[in-house]
């Protein structure tokens, strides 16, 4: 079949007349915070300059020693991560000057380890390169040629029926590393391999990826909608069954939206799935701090027991209700993701710094269990003034926060979430200033806590760009016009269909299977590491 009958199927072709909204009507940023939008535009350029002058080529700036480190397999991540935020600041000269370097990374073999991420690979590097391909119109088909290059070994994750491809891949054998994965690194590739079939014309690119999305959806789940975090390549079956919205299942639980709005897709299974995640979560995560009433959403346990903690990169989930809230015409959902927003935000607010930390817990009416250490004298006497406690107190430059608060700005239209953006850019100002550039935080709420020698290339993709168009004119990069991915990557949408009702999806029932095979850390570092 060709594509463009697949497409028409898929439901690309949308009616011509709108359907649903997402962003505010008639949202406009209010003049006294232009400069805002310039102050992002800076701490980007200025970044930027840092970058090219002390590591360019290579994946991210060391900002503290001027030096870099290639995390990424040396194919200069912070260049092809970084396009899309050039394009949509209007930096023509450093973004044509990155289109040239993207034409000629050599994508078949790793300029560093052999081993290669499948997921980080993809949202970083085919992301940036589709997105740039997109939003230069489709100027640049380098670009395509570059992404289809490196998906064509990546391919190789998916072995013999396999429905779910491995982690990661060694790019001098083309072989898959065995060993467990999670639903995050399995089921975050939809969005830009969905794209990439778009514009080469071959199917198989959307189908490997959907194929597997559809697989973890189908796998029986502790909680209805809320697959197990782990999962095996090998078997396609779940690990333990540990629930979160946090590392290691984050973006699979993102793009089940996404991908129903960027598809427009008649199968159900995305956004049914999405829908009975939602309120699985609702009816069993949902929980309240007893010190300022904050609303969060728990982790659950292999042994089925509620674990009061948070952390910077689940705080995603508000921007992500906000979405599909929207999509759904749920004002429900959309309530709840606005609490979970001020949850969010309070933990940058409570800081000396202004600026949140990696991870956190609380304490709820029914009970304060972690799976970690018991609340320590200093934690609890900063938890009755704040609502919550900082188990981890780093900052490495996340967005999550800020996209949550992005999202709420252009769902509201309440200037709070102008004046937060604000704030932000303050603090980054003031704690973030390295030898050259900025960097990681140590600890949040310590003033002279140090840095760390690191600056990752979603500072550009994600948190620059957040930013950015927190400021921008609403109409630009609008949430109707766009689907980002993990990276803030924006990809164009169709046309919004009128409804996106879905339905709940019965739970399947589950057990914890026990075996060899080893389980994921409920504290795992994020796959953006």
């Amino acid at each position: 079949m060709r594509l463009s009958c697949t497409l028409l199927l898929l439901g690309l072709s949308s009616p011509s007349w709108a359907g649903v909204t997402v962003q505010k009507a008639g949202l406009s940023v209010p003049q006294k915070y232009a400069h805002r939008r310039d102050q992002a535009k800076t701490l980007f350029t200025t970044s930027y300059t840092s970058y090219k002058k002390f590591a360019f080529g290579h994946d991210d700036l060391s900002p503290v020693s001027e030096g870099f480190s290639d995390g990424r397999n040396g194919w200069g991540a912070s260049i092809v991560d970084a396009m899309p935020t050039m394009f949509v600041m209007g930096l023509e000269n450093i973004f044509e000057e990155a289109v040239n370097f993207s034409s000629k990374i050599d994508f078949s073999k790793s300029q560093t380890s052999d081993t290669v991420s499948i997921f980080e690979t993809t949202i970083r590097y085919i992301g940036g390169l589709l997105s740039s391909y997109e939003l230069s119109g489709e100027k640049y088909p380098i670009l395509v040629t570059k992404a289809k290059e490196v998906a064509d070994k990546m391919a190789f994750g998916w072995v013999g029926s396999n429905e779910m491809p491995y982690g990661f891949i060694d790019f001098s054998t083309n072989t898959p590393t065995i060993g467990t994965s999670n639903i995050a690194e399995a089921g975050t590739l939809s969005l830009e391999w969905f794209t990439l079939s778009k514009y080469t014309g071959n199917t198989t690119y959307a189908d490997l990826t959907a194929k597997s999305v559809k697989h973890i959806a189908n796998l029986a789940a502790p909680l209805p909608g809320l697959a197990a975090q782990g999962i095996d390549p090998t078997t396609g079956s779940a690990v333990g069954g540990y629930v979160t919205w946090g590392g290691g299942s984050d973006s699979y639980l993102e793009y089940l939206i996404k991908y129903a709005r960027l598809t427009n897709t008649a199968d159900s299974i995305f956004i049914d799935t999405w829908k009975t995640a939602v309120d699985s979560s609702i009816r069993t995560l949902l929980k309240r701090s007893t010190v300022g009433n904050h609303l969060y959403l728990a982790d659950f346990d292999d042994s089925r027991q509620i674990r009061h903690v948070g952390s910077h990169l689940a705080c995603f989930h508000a921007g992500n209700w906000l979405l599909g809230g929207k999509l759904l015409g749920n004002q429900t959902i959309i309530d709840i993701a606005l609490e979970l927003n001020e949850g969010c935000w309070n933990t940058y607010a409570s800081t000396a710094t202004k600026i949140g930390p990696e991870a956190f817990a609380f304490v709820s009416s029914d009970g304060n269990f972690t799976g970690g250490n018991a609340i320590s004298a200093d934690q609890l006497k900063f938890y009755n003034k704040h609502g919550f406690y900082i188990t981890s107190s780093a900052y490495i430059m996340r967005p999550e926060v800020l996209e949550s608060n992005f999202h709420a700005w252009r769902v509201t239209g309440d200037t709070k979430y102008l004046d937060r953006a604000g704030a932000a850019i303050d603090s980054f100002n003031t704690f973030l200033r390295a030898t050259t550039a900025f960097a990681a935080l140590n600890d949040v709420n310590n003033i002279n806590g140090g840095l760390i020698d690191d600056m990752q290339s979603f500072w550009f993709a994600e948190v620059l760009k957040y930013l950015y168009l927190t400021f921008d004119d609403p109409k630009h990069i609008s949430l109707d016009d766009y689907v980002f991915n993990t990276e803030c990557q924006p990809f164009r949408a169709p046309p919004a269909l009128d409804s996106y009702s879905g339905k709940l999806v019965p739970a399947k029932p589950f057990t914890v299977q026990s075996g060899s095979l080893p389980q994921i850390s409920p504290n795992a570092v994020s796959l953006k590491l």
